[in-house]
């Protein structure tokens, strides 16, 4: 039978824990560009539909998450599907709204603990909305963050952003500038979409470890040229898309930064086939850039069915979708 996972299934079904060891275990499978091909974007008037498809190489269930959207309504819907890869049979259907994300915020959290130094870390989060805190809820999962300040122009917004991590039990407070809420950290998280797509991190601190999140497209940006040229280091999800597609770099390449040899993926970091942090250089400023990946889906997905199978939640649907014989 096939399983329907709602998005209140879901939330109820999911654990950052256990979501950060699928990706951990999804990012260390043998490397095959064929397994997840770039995302496909199919255009309308106002509307676009987003495809993510894969195999997973650690022989998760294969599938894809769509993405329906329409511009002028401000609304998106989001579907994954899940096939078995041995009998390629329909196992599941989920809701993908929260997988978004929770699977965003649970891989920065694995890139950070790799490329962070090691120990409790100062936290700086430019940023107060949904991923903004499930980036802080993703880092406790797999640190101890001894500091948290949050950076948002709406002080409101702030407040809210620290009444609702108030059960983690860390210190939070509120900047009244960016510049502010980075001062001494060794982790920025940048998860906020800048008024007029103008960068929202100006500078980077030495040593510092950046995680962008907000900046997937071309038309938009998050972190400044200036940014990006003081890396040293760029780990990417999706090393291509976020080379060619993402705004930050983009604008840098057309300012005469030069990338060769800066942009590294998540999975060889993951997988210890390169270092993400140079160890010799404690001023290094490393970035991880994520423009988000079907692996990240698929895995956290999978890991939500499991979950939610053992809680005895999901509906199971009344028809069963057969594979055809070829």
């Amino acid at each position: 039978m096939t399983v329907f996972l709602t998005d209140a299934d879901v939330r109820a079904a999911f654990d950052w824990a256990d979501a950060i060891a699928a990706l951990r275990s999804a990012y260390a499978a043998p490397p095959d560009e064929t397994r997840f091909p770039a995302r496909t974007m199919a255009r309308g008037d106002g509307l676009w539909l987003r495809t993510l498809s894969g195999v997973p190489g650690d022989g998760g269930p294969m599938g894809a998450k769509l993405i329906a959207a329409s511009l002028q309504h401000r609304r998106a819907s989001y579907l994954i599907p899940l096939f078995d890869q041995e009998s390629v049979e329909l196992t599941a259907l989920l809701d993908g709204h929260s997988i978004t994300g929770f699977r965003t915020a649970a891989t920065s959290a694995l890139a950070a603990d790799l490329l962070a130094p090691a120990g409790p870390l100062r936290v700086g989060v430019i940023g107060s909305g949904f991923e903004a805190q499930n980036h802080v809820r993703a880092m406790a999962a797999v640190r101890t963050p001894s500091s948290v300040t949050v950076f948002s122009p709406n002080p409101a917004s702030r407040a809210r952003f620290i009444r609702e991590l108030a059960d983690l039990g860390l210190p939070l407070a509120g900047a009244e500038s960016p510049e502010e809420a980075i001062d001494g950290v060794d982790l920025v998280i940048c998860a906020a979409r800048s008024r007029d797509e103008q960068p929202t991190l100006r500078e980077a601190p030495a040593g510092v470890t950046i995680v962008s999140i907000g900046s997937t497209l071309p038309e938009q940006r998050e972190l400044a040229t200036e940014v990006i040229a003081r890396a040293d280091v760029i780990v990417a999800d999706m090393v291509a898309e976020v080379a060619e597609d993402t705004g930050d770099l983009i604008a840098a390449r057309k300012a005469g930064v030069n990338l060769v040899g800066k942009l590294v993926s998540l999975a060889d970091v993951v997988s210890g086939r390169v270092s993400g942090r140079p160890t010799d250089d404690p001023d290094a400023v490393v970035i991880y850039k994520s423009v988000g990946s079907a692996a990240q889906d698929l895995a956290v997905a999978a890991m939500c069915v499991r979950r939610a199978a053992d809680l005895s939640l999901g509906t199971e649907l009344p028809v069963t979708i057969s594979p055809v014989s070829k």
